[in-house]
């Protein structure tokens, strides 16, 4: 009895070792990508380029790392995916940390590719990892763990950007450490057995995945829209940066707390029960929060409200597709994470198209309505059956 206790206790341990040992990975990867956008300035300064070229290269980084990460978190099934999950900070860190030592824009575009691979690689397997060691009821909170760890890395990596280009190579050593303590601690993630057909990959995504991809988008897309619109419709009201990054921040915060929450509560009550709430509750405070500004003692309590509640429903949903999909929680967790939202990403333009036309704020609201379809698929999504993962 007392060996079997030992047995049971030190897998454990070794269970927790590969979730802290990923999460890091979660945490450091989404910090490196988070660096992009704040160093637009000086890379358009240093390569002598337009905005518009840039920008492309934020869209590089969401094609490579986002709307890929299925075709990646296919081949990671094929491949020891420990390689993967190694590799993943590794290739991200080397990618956005030497953005300013190549010689032409035209590498760059190449450098911000590889960097977007190595974060498309490294999801799939870091959650799958995630999902394959967590107990069985408590896979909502150690997703909801993982989910913060990269919510966090986010809010750290304009931090990292503000040493500027010459001295950024030296965070890539923190990626390259926790590449070498991933490896250290991930099992072997090969993928056993039969080799599946591309036939049988393209058959995970249909039934309740499908709909519950269009819920994930059209969320994701009402909260990018709301990000995207907030600096304008702050100026508009005669706030300023300081403001505008305040409230972000907040944001950030309340998103990871909130999926930790949704997470533990989708263990005690169900996933669907969680998807459901957390989106149909967030609508009314949504507008409330859109139509207030700073000057409203409650706007920013209400920003850390509407944050957690809208992403609480992120880490629920990726556990909800790996449900669904048991054989293939790797696939089954990039097409929540990386095509969710890289389709959302794809679509955001639209919002600020419209904000040309009528304005910040009417665009706003209008990215809010999404958030009207996206709770009735998610009452139509069944509950999924808590089944082992291989």
């Amino acid at each position: 009895m007392q060996a079997t206790s030992a047995v049971s206790a030190s897998v454990s341990r070794h269970a927790t070792a590969i979730a802290l040992a990923v999460t890091a990975g979660h945490f450091i990867n989404d910090a490196y990508g988070a660096m992009l956008t704040p160093l637009m300035p000086a890379l358009q300064a240093k390569y002598g380029v337009s905005i518009a070229a840039v920008t492309f290269l934020s869209s590089v980084y969401s094609l490579t790392s986002s709307v890929l990460q299925p075709l990646l978190g296919i081949l990671g099934e094929r491949i020891d995916r420990r390689y993967a999950a190694a590799l993943g900070p590794l290739l991200t860190g080397l990618g956005l940390t030497l953005m300013g030592f190549v010689p032409w824009f035209g590498a760059l575009v190449l450098l911000v590719a590889v960097a977007g691979f190595g974060s498309g690689f490294f999801h799939p397997a870091g959650a799958a990892y995630v999902a394959q060691h967590s107990p069985q009821n408590k896979r909502g909170l150690w997703a909801s763990l993982f989910s913060a760890g990269g919510t966090g890395g986010m809010a750290l990596g304009p931090v990292f950007a503000g040493v500027g280009l010459a001295h950024l190579p030296w965070f890539a050593l923190i990626g390259a450490l926790v590449a070498v303590l991933t490896f250290a601690v991930t099992p072997s993630g090969r993928q056993q057995g039969r080799r599946v057909s591309l036939r049988e990959y393209a058959g995970i995504f249909r039934g309740p995945l499908v709909w519950l991809w269009a819920m994930a988008v059209l969320r994701s897309l009402a909260s990018m829209g709301y990000n995207a619109m907030l600096p304008f419709m702050l100026i508009a009201k005669g706030f300023g940066r300081a403001e505008v990054g305040w409230t972000l921040a907040i944001y950030a915060v309340a998103s990871a707390l909130g999926g930790i929450l949704g997470g533990r509560y989708s263990d005690r009550y169900g996933r669907t029960p969680v998807l459901r709430a957390a989106i149909l509750s967030t609508i009314p405070f949504f507008a409330a929060l859109i139509l207030s500004s700073p000057a409203n003692w409650w706007f920013y309590p209400l920003t850390f409200i509407v944050g957690a509640a809208v992403n609480a429903s992120i880490p629920v949903g990726v556990v909800t597709a790996q449900e669904y999909a048991p054989d293939h929680v790797a696939v089954a967790s990039s097409i929540m994470m990386g095509f969710s939202w890289g389709f959302a990403g794809l679509l955001v333009f639209l919002v600020g198209a419209l904000a040309d036309v009528t304005s910040p704020q009417t665009a706003a609201l209008a990215s809010l309505a999404l958030l009207v379809p996206s709770a009735v698929i998610a009452y139509r999504l069944p509950e999924p059956q808590k089944a082992e993962f291989r």
